[in-house]
């Protein structure tokens, strides 16, 4: 079994331990932050497979330090916060967060929480049994990669933009509803609300129009997205 490691960036030095209590118990490693000066190069150093990041932090707040994790790392980034504005939780997600959890919290729900990104992120892959790829309308997709190709250009993903992205792909020329969409990418159903698919769909088409795919997923109103035939093949 693999043991996974939580990097917890938190500076209320009680809530960390006991953060870092409870991951322990379920059998995972946890490292606490406690230099905020640079948290990129604590998160290099420590090997993390997940973060837990707190908003409010010293010299620079979670939005600036998450932005600099997702540039090196595709792993899941869960925010813990006080502020519960619909703002912040959009911010959270333009800056490549995945989750985000408001205080106060029960700390069987944040083990929940890591425990289905972790798996959304790592435990799909089985060894022996080959890569998953879906191909649909020129795209192709490695789910467990988080990459999307078009001919011979490449595409980097975040792990939710991936499991939309196989969702429209899954269906491709047909329709899914924005609710199977949100059950998809969040089966514990927490702050979502419309704003959020949005930013994740407008993220996607800014990443197939990179890869000259303009009109790639296509907006059906009152009932979802589809990926459009208007795609083609590679350019």
């Amino acid at each position: 079994m693999n043991t996974y490691t939580i990097l917890i960036v938190e500076d209320d030095a009680k809530l960390s331990g006991l953060l870092r209590s409870y991951i322990t118990k379920y059998g995972f490693e946890a490292k606490e932050i406690d230099n905020f000066d640079d948290v990129l190069a604590s998160f290099r150093s420590s090997g993390a497979d997940l973060v837990l990041l707190d908003v409010n932090l010293p010299k620079y707040d979670g939005y600036y330090w998450c932005r600099l994790i997702r540039a090196h790392s595709l792993c899941p980034i869960l925010f813990i916060s006080a502020r519960e504005s619909q703002m912040d939780q959009v911010m959270a997600l333009d800056n490549g967060a995945d989750d985000y959890i408001t205080k106060p919290f029960h700390y069987e729900v944040v083990m929940a929480k890591i425990r289905s990104h972790l798996r959304r992120a790592y435990g799909s892959y089985s060894a022996g049994q080959g890569e998953r790829k879906i191909e649909a309308l020129g795209l192709v997709l490695y789910p467990e990669r988080f990459v999307v190709m078009r001919g011979e250009a490449a595409a980097e993903l975040t792990q939710k933009e991936a499991v939309l992205l196989e969702a429209l792909m899954n269906k491709a020329g047909r329709v899914v509803s924005r609710d199977r969409l949100l059950d998809l990418m969040w089966e514990e159903h927490h702050f979502i609300d419309d704003n959020t698919l949005n930013v994740y769909i407008t993220r996607v088409r800014k990443k197939l129009k990179e890869l000259g795919a303009d009109q790639a997923v296509e907006t059906v109103r009152g009932a979802g997205y589809r990926l459009g035939s208007a795609i083609g093949g590679a350019g």
